[in-house]
């Protein structure tokens, strides 16, 4: 039975998931997105430190410098969470000009100049509004960044582009070929921008959140968090990586945490709980699977070969790395394991996301960098309570991995005794009487 799903997922579904994670434009997506994560990680720090007075007190001079310069420590905030839809088109059109090895300076300046054209909005007095600019922009700065680079590949295609002499330096050269180049992208998003306010009376950004909602509002709905993570688990089992997920969950985990931090900084309620350093710190435990609980019971085995795989794979365990187990068990393609990683690791990883979706625990403001586990959870939403729901996740994985640890020891044990016997062919008394006729042969 086992065998025949391994085939299938090895004939079916692995080259599917190969042809995406390889698919030009959702490749630039999951690069651009994971160039965000120091934005993220920055807007998030910075959006924690004016919350500061209210947990140790005013009468401090640590809360009364942070009072006194609220403005400058919002900046990082704004700047950084606040233009995130901007950032993001940026960088997936980088990845995308680098693919088709198209001027990347134009990429770049092309496809920033359409996200503007799409996304901007002003005040009475001619003010540039930043509303647009951060996660309310991300979807449209995605696909703007994605139209223009193609454009822009496009007109270089048709040799739609001004030639200049020999002799020319080549800065100037490409920027006279782009042009024409920059008039027929420029022109076709001035026309986007005119059809929108014309005929939808909004601007791309809104009309992209009202058609993604489904999608993106689902996210919102643990039990749909956990199918996807049990898709992920599954997928991880068979030796594909979870990253070709990555091109659909990196955006939305971008855009919750943006809005956590926005809803943080206004006194509102924090409103999602699917973020990079949630899912990091609770379905990552000790890494996808949550395998430190085969870890342990390698460990406390009675087999040499088990304990000193697990004594490897302790270490890295704690910071999220579980491939020393993954490989060493094994339990990647190990079919006694498939229940304890796919189902436990799924069931477990996002039993946290469902004490947040009903307010036992705080929701996620912070995407932290990988600092281990317990702290990582702590640091994601500052709630202690983090840490016993991390506590109980080990302890439900060491209960759910045993059992099935020892059928593999078990296994591992009857191999090992059977190995043996077909060594020695001979009976004692057979073993004793060649010993006597000294045989050399």
């Amino acid at each position: 039975m086992f065998a025949k799903f391994e085939a299938f997922m090895n004939r079916v579904f692995t080259p599917i998931a190969h042809k995406v994670d390889n698919q030009r434009h959702l490749s630039a997506i999951k690069a651009g997105m994971v160039a965000m994560t120091p934005f993220t990680i920055l807007g998030s720090f910075f959006a924690i430190i004016p919350a500061l007075p209210n947990m140790i007190g005013e009468n401090n001079p640590v809360s009364q410098f942070i009072l006194n310069n609220a403005e400058i420590l919002d900046l990082p905030v704004t700047l950084s969470i606040g233009l995130i839809g901007l950032y993001a088109c940026m960088c997936i059109s980088f990845n995308l000009g680098n693919h088709y090895k198209l001027y990347i300076p134009g990429c770049v300046t092309l496809s920033t100049f359409a996200f503007l054209f799409l996304v901007s909005s002003f005040t009475p007095d001619g003010t540039l509004e930043l509303g647009n600019l951060g996660a309310k922009g991300l979807f449209t700065g995605m696909l703007t960044a994605i139209g223009a680079v193609e454009l822009y590949n496009l007109c270089k295609k048709k040799n739609l582009t001004i030639r200049m002499p020999e002799g020319v330096p080549d800065f100037v050269s490409k920027s006279f070929e782009l042009i024409p180049t920059t008039i027929i992208v420029g022109g076709t998003f001035i026309v986007l921008r005119f059809v929108s306010l014309n005929v939808f009376g909004e601007l791309p950004p809104q009309i992209l959140t009202r058609f993604l909602e489904p999608l993106v509002g689902s996210m919102d709905n643990p039990w749909a968090v956990l199918a996807l993570n049990f898709c992920i688990c599954t997928v991880f089992f068979f030796g594909i990586h979870s990253s070709v997920f990555s091109p659909i969950t990196r955006p939305i985990m971008v855009t919750f945490i943006a809005e956590n931090i926005a809803a943080m900084q206004a006194g509102q309620p924090i409103p999602h709980f699917y973020t990079a350093g949630a899912s990091s710190a609770f379905f990552g435990f000790t890494g996808a699977g949550i395998t430190i609980g085969c870890v342990i019971a390698c460990m406390l085995s009675k087999n040499k070969s088990f304990r000193k795989i697990g004594q490897v794979s302790l270490f890295p365990s704690l910071f999220g790395i579980n491939e020393p187990i993954l490989f060493g068990a094994p339990i990647i393609l190990n079919p006694i394991m498939f229940i304890p990683f796919v189902f436990g690791g799924a069931i477990i990883g996002t039993l946290p996301m469902f004490l947040m979706h009903y307010g036992w625990l705080a929701k996620p403001v912070f995407d932290p960098p990988y600092v281990g586990v317990f702290l990582e959870g702590f640091l994601t939403n500052g709630d202690w309570r983090s840490i016993v729901a991390n506590a109980i996740q080990l302890v439900l994985t060491v209960l759910l991995y045993m059992p099935f640890f020892k059928i593999m020891e078990r296994q591992a044990k009857a191999k090992l005794e059977e190995s043996k016997c077909a060594k020695n062919i001979f009976t004692e008394d057979e073993a004793d009487l060649l010993d006597d006729l000294d045989l050399d042969f």
